[in-house]
């Protein structure tokens, strides 16, 4: 079992930057590939960022390719999502999970979820 707690989501001006964490209970976390996802209001949930368990592995939506950054430390049980020049359209509840699966952009393949946090960008 694994539990997920995302922070860092708030209001910010377009160009600004954010950082968002997932922060994980359970001694597996290592063993988890890690995702990000959105979903808008009216918009299905999708893919934003993913990273294998060891970090190696990073994907990106081309949406944000260029602007946001996955990353995790074990040692915190802790993956982050940097994420700079936001745009208005990056407006979102943002969630972390994790998958037991190697590194995925599928949302069916993540075995767990956090509640999300909000991310509001303004033009």
């Amino acid at each position: 079992q694994v539990q997920l707690v995302e922070s860092g989501g708030e209001l910010v001006q377009a160009g600004g930057s954010l950082r968002l964490s997932c922060a994980a209970s359970g001694r597996t976390f290592s063993s988890y590939a890690m995702g990000w996802f959105r979903q808008a209001p009216g918009k299905e949930r999708e893919f934003v960022a993913a990273i294998g368990w060891s970090g190696g592995s990073t994907y990106y939506a081309d949406s944000v390719k260029g602007r946001f950054t996955i990353s995790r430390d074990n040692a915190k049980n802790t993956v982050y999502l940097q994420m700079n020049s936001l745009k208005p359209e990056d407006t979102a509840v943002y969630y972390c999970a994790a998958s037991s699966e190697v590194v995925t952009t599928t949302p069916m393949k993540y075995d767990y979820w956090g509640q999300g946090t909000q991310v509001t960008v303004s033009s």
